[in-house]
């Protein structure tokens, strides 16, 4: 009979527990907000300069040609100087589908929101088609040259037997190594990436500037977009330092540079291309004339 105001105090108690973790709550998704806009701003800011940009393709081309040099002061047992590391295995190898799939959703929802038109959509989508398109032909081409510029070699305990098997098929059929001049394809993907998702992203800056609808799902995916990008640059890094011979490196890092100066430096310009980024997405401001 003693137990009502005991019982009473302690839902009174739980009620409190409960409204003070509903304001903890409120607090947290304050802050994680917050965050996202100001990063998202600084991030799209950033990005969106003409003139860091510049420098960004600068220090893409620092890091290829100065880069192999670190090998020299860096731990050669960490875990990124291993084929077989997770990052390698499960970002490197599939560089594009991870560019694709963060960077079309990207594309799609700032197309669609600034223009509400599928066709336009679907237009500007089609860079990452041939983006997809430029990855596999130059993963064709630089397998050609490898068949073109090798010859079949078989590992013996005194060294490397020569062989005259005619192509890489048959030297392997046989279990002997082909070897000829290997492009690095990670380098030209990464490079590619790189160079790809910075003219992307630029974009934002333009699309804050107009006012048009930024909602914490559009920025998050950008933000992402740009935590991507971040991943890229570090894993080129990681890639020139570690892995492949430097001339390998260097013309790997030089034909992805010239497969985006191909297109989004030059072709995305033209009216029958897929459009570079941005394009006619915003209104364009009407020039007021003085009439006398």
């Amino acid at each position: 009979m003693e137990r009502g105001p005991a019982v009473g105090a302690g839902l009174g108690a739980g009620a409190q527990i409960r409204a003070l973790l509903g304001c903890l709550v409120k607090v947290l998704l304050w802050v994680a907000s917050a965050l996202l806009y100001f990063g998202s701003e600084q991030a799209a800011r950033l990005l969106g300069s003409p003139c860091l940009r510049r420098l960004y393709h600068a220090w893409l081309a620092a890091v290829v040609i100065f880069g192999p040099l670190l090998q020299f002061h860096v731990n050669p047992r960490t875990i990124f100087a291993s084929h077989g590391n997770f990052f390698n295995i499960k970002f490197v190898n599939s560089a594009w589908g991870w560019t694709c799939t963060f960077l079309g959703g990207f594309v799609l929802l700032v197309v669609f929101l600034a223009t509400r038109r599928v066709a336009v959509t679907a237009r500007h989508l089609s860079r990452l088609v041939v983006g997809a398109a430029v990855w596999r032909g130059a993963g064709r081409a630089f397998l050609l040259i490898e068949d073109l510029t090798g010859s079949c070699f078989e590992p013996l305990p005194q060294g490397l037997l020569l062989h005259e098997l005619p192509d890489r098929r048959s030297c392997l059929a046989a279990g002997h190594q082909w070897r000829g001049y290997t492009v690095s394809s990670h380098t030209f993907l990464l490079t590619f990436c790189c160079l790809l998702m910075a003219e992307e992203a630029a974009v934002f800056a333009k699309y804050l500037a107009h006012g048009l609808p930024a909602g914490a799902p559009l920025r998050l995916v950008f933000l992402l977009n740009v935590l991507l990008l971040g991943l890229w640059n570090f894993l080129l890094l990681c890639t020139v330092i570690y892995f492949h011979q430097y001339t390998h490196k260097v013309v790997g890092a030089a034909v992805g540079t010239f497969a985006w100066y191909l297109t989004y430096g030059s072709w995305y310009h033209q009216p029958w291309s897929p459009g570079s980024p941005g394009h006619g997405l915003f209104p364009r401001p009407h020039s007021s004339r003085k009439h006398n």
